[in-house]
């Protein structure tokens, strides 16, 4: 009864939210490693249309749910979702046309494009804080949880209850259900195959006569769709704020480079490595392992590698060893 109480409690405080969280990081990260796979450049503003598109959703969210428009048990913001993402495909391609058009046309080395992408992240990171603010801000409702700890006690009998949020739940099947599509997208269609052909070469694309501003375009268009389905799972597992999105680069970048930067679905298998890492590392331990171990040897402390605070230390490490071992990750993406 212990070892399942043990494994209980490590399911509710560790592989659940761990789990959600890699969905959330692995669509981050999906929109990242396209760019870098089509346009050839690291995206560094893609925490902040995060952002932007995030807030469009939850502003009409809130503008639905004054309106008494809702979905019963599932949140009001998956309504929203698909104004929040044309609101944020416009906002995207305006970007591509007014900045980096015209270092494509110069042929500008990719450094270039991740400082004028830096400008842009700031520009997208003040347009939100004057629309939205800087506060924390709340915009889940419906049902909150699946599974609830009172009740799975008393199916259960046992001490510790397991808790599945109904957020945690919609950001895994949404991931599954959008990662598919992208797949899909990306190996089925004649779109899909002319943006991977353009991703290999470039030249022999151009001489086959693929459009590359229809690939730019459609490249965009996915990597804004995915920036604000991550950032809007995000935002309702936790909380919106801007400058949370800013943060959350750092992992997504790492989970990128971790899978193979360029390569899609070692951009989602390194989002759930970067999750369960930086969870498992700052989880206290003290709980599971009091259930497991003789009451003479339980510990006292909290038995924590390192604290919450230091949890996107740990995509930094993460990233560092990565880019010291194994530059092109786990599924051999192009080197840095």
């Amino acid at each position: 009864m212990d070892v399942l109480n043990a494994l209980v409690l490590f399911l509710n405080f560790v592989m659940i939210p761990a789990t959600a969280y890699g969905a959330q990081l692995a669509l981050g990260a999906l929109g990242v490693t396209l760019i870098y796979a089509v346009l050839r450049f690291s995206n560094f503003a893609h925490g902040d249309m995060m952002a932007f598109g995030t807030m469009l959703v939850v502003l009409v969210t809130w503008g639905l749910q004054s309106l008494g428009v809702s979905l019963g048990p599932l949140p009001t913001a998956l309504l929203a979702l698909p104004i929040g993402i044309l609101g944020t495909i416009v906002l995207a391609l305006v970007t591509d046309a007014s900045v980096y058009r015209f270092y494509r046309s110069k042929r500008s080395e990719p450094v270039i494009f991740v400082i004028a992408s830096v400008g842009v992240m700031f520009v997208y990171n003040a347009l939100t804080r004057f629309v939205i603010g800087t506060d924390d801000q709340r915009f889940e409702d419906g049902a909150r949880f699946v599974v609830k700890v009172g009740d799975f006690r008393k199916w259960s009998g046992l001490d510790e209850g397991l808790a599945i949020r109904t957020s945690q739940l919609i950001t895994v099947v949404v991931m599954i259900l959008t990662v598919a599509f992208v797949f899909w997208f990306l190996q089925k269609t004649r779109t899909g195959k002319a943006m991977r052909a353009y991703s290999d070469n470039e030249d022999l694309a151009l001489l086959s006569g693929i459009s590359p501003e229809r690939v730019v375009r459609i490249t965009w268009i996915l990597a804004a769709a995915l920036a604000v389905i991550a950032g809007t799972l995000y935002g309702l597992d936790k909380s919106f704020r801007p400058f949370t999105y800013f943060q959350l680069l750092l992992p997504i970048f790492a989970a990128a480079i971790v899978g193979g930067i360029g390569h899609p679905l070692g951009a989602v298998a390194g989002g759930f490595v970067v999750a369960y890492s930086e969870v498992m590392v700052t989880y206290a331990y003290k709980g599971v392992l009091t259930y497991l171990l003789p009451e003479a040897w339980r510990p006292e402390g909290l038995v924590q590698m390192l604290g919450t605070d230091y949890k996107f230390a740990v995509s930094f490490i993460i990233l560092v060893v990565v880019l010291l071992i194994r530059p092109t990750g786990i599924f051999r993406g192009r080197t840095i």
